[in-house]
């Protein structure tokens, strides 16, 4: 491409970021850093009854933590009416616009008046072609003027090419009586001036992009290049609701997914290369081009998402993956490791990670980690310590004193102890792993005492043992 390829992520600052919105957005930085090119953030803000700075914070925070960072300063579009009422004025004085004094009544009645009779309701103004001398002294919005024949193409990426009838389109009002200009209006002259060269939005805008076309046309601007990608879906089929379940990234955060995980799972969510599932993001970077965007929505699967995060945690460094367990702990408010915790973390991260689908899980794992002495079982744990497997364990304990604190050493003490009372090593299993977790679901037991150590360990069994 000879022009440096620009993108853009355009929010409305109207609630939380949409997982769609966040697909849209990776879609676009994806897009952008495959191409070396820019990849800008735009908020949307010309709704001021809706807007509010919270939403705003909290779209900056969601893709801060989805790792997609934004080239150059975040734009306000409000703070650019100016420009925009500008350019407005310049399709006046060109003949490309015109000022409308009708009411909101008489285009009620205009409307009213088509549909009794069977015609289009697509209002027509009478003012289009009033010369000025014979304009009225009242209020008035500006709209584009609009071909009234002829069609428009829209050349996109994704949905291929789509003709829109002119005779079907509208003159869309580009400033409204209060001098303010529209969204629709507003758009263009961002992106025009942002020098953005790819539209890569949902195709919920598909229609937008005809009327926008018309804009661009009027002002003799370069056409962006389209790509209008399809929504995502539920499971049964249906648009994404919160009937599915979460809809706000930071909610799957709170969730424990990892970014690495998030990016991944968006990206294969309409976009695809080759039968590839798994892949970091820069394999994603390298191998993303818009001829992988299917036409048809795509299923949201928490299932499939669990997969993929089990498999990053797997893979990830286990020191970058301590790192993002502590992000995550403050960004759902816990309490920060101590320095011994982390160290202990680190140690077992290699039987904390096995079979991890979440930070929550990876958490729950390392819960012997976590806890302190005296350690209290919970109430099926505590049915495991009876008299007879307390017995067992004072046996073991003084061996572990001077065992060679490796796993077949362990293992090999633990099995002689287990045949010397003439039981299986799953029956000494249950009531070790009430001494040292205080629960059953927990790493094995040799890992456990791997990971705290002999005299943690020692300790452990000894407060198990002094309760009978």
């Amino acid at each position: 491409m000879s022009k440096t390829v620009v993108t853009r992520f355009a929010p409305s600052p109207t609630g939380y970021l949409h997982i769609g919105g966040a697909r849209t957005a990776l879609f676009n930085w994806l897009f952008a850093r495959h191409h070396g090119g820019e990849f800008r953030l735009r908020i949307e803000d010309t709704d001021r009854a809706r807007s509010n700075p919270e939403a705003s914070a909290a779209i900056l925070r969601a893709m801060q933590w989805l790792g997609l960072g934004h080239d150059g300063e975040v734009v306000s579009q409000f703070e650019r009416a100016d420009r925009h009422a500008e350019v407005v004025h310049q399709m006046l004085a060109t003949g490309h616009a015109y000022k409308c004094f009708s009411t909101q009544d008489e285009i009620a009645k205009f409307r009213e008046d088509a549909r009794a009779s069977g015609k289009s309701t697509l209002f027509q103004s009478p003012w289009r072609d009033t010369a000025a001398a014979d304009q009225p002294d009242a209020p008035f919005v500006i709209r584009l003027k609009a071909p009234r024949d002829g069609q428009t193409v829209i050349d996109d990426q994704v949905q291929g090419k789509v003709t829109f009838q002119n005779n079907q389109l509208d003159d869309m009002i580009c400033l409204r009586s209060d001098a303010t200009p529209t969204y629709m209006l507003a758009v263009v002259v961002d992106d025009h001036d942002m020098n953005v060269t790819h539209v890569i939005r949902g195709d919920d805008h598909l229609n937008n992009a005809a009327r926008q076309t018309l804009v661009y046309q009027a002002m003799g601007w370069d056409l962006p290049v389209w790509a209008h990608i399809p929504l995502i879906h539920g499971p049964d089929g249906k648009k994404l609701s919160k009937r599915h379940g979460a809809l706000g990234v930071e909610e799957y955060q709170a969730m424990g997914y990892p970014a690495s995980a998030m990016r991944n799972y968006l990206a294969r969510l309409g976009w695809s290369h080759g039968d590839d599932e798994f892949f970091s993001t820069k394999q994603a970077i390298e191998w993303f081009d818009l001829a992988g965007i299917g036409k048809s929505p795509s299923r949201f699967d928490f299932k499939k998402l669990d997969n993929l995060t089990g498999q990053h945690i797997a893979v990830t460094d286990d020191r970058e993956l301590l790192e993002q367990l502590c992000e995550f702990l403050a960004a759902t408010d816990r309490s920060d490791l101590t320095s011994e915790q982390k160290e202990l973390m680190l140690r077992g991260m290699y039987c904390l990670k096995d079979r991890a689908k979440s930070f929550h899980q990876l958490i729950d794992k390392a819960e012997f980690i976590l806890t302190t002495r005296p350690i209290q079982p919970d109430e099926k744990s505590a049915k495991l310590l009876d008299g007879v497997s307390r017995s067992i364990l004072k046996q073991l304990t003084p061996l572990l004193q001077d065992v060679s604190w490796i796993r077949n050493a362990l293992e090999e003490v633990a099995t002689k102890v287990a045949e010397a009372n003439d039981v299986k090593f799953g029956k000494l299993a249950g009531p070790l792993r009430a001494a040292l977790a205080g629960r059953t679901a927990c790493p094995s037991v040799f890992d456990m005492m791997l990971v705290i150590g002999r005299d943690e360990t020692i300790a452990r069994l000894n407060d198990a043992i002094g309760e009978a």
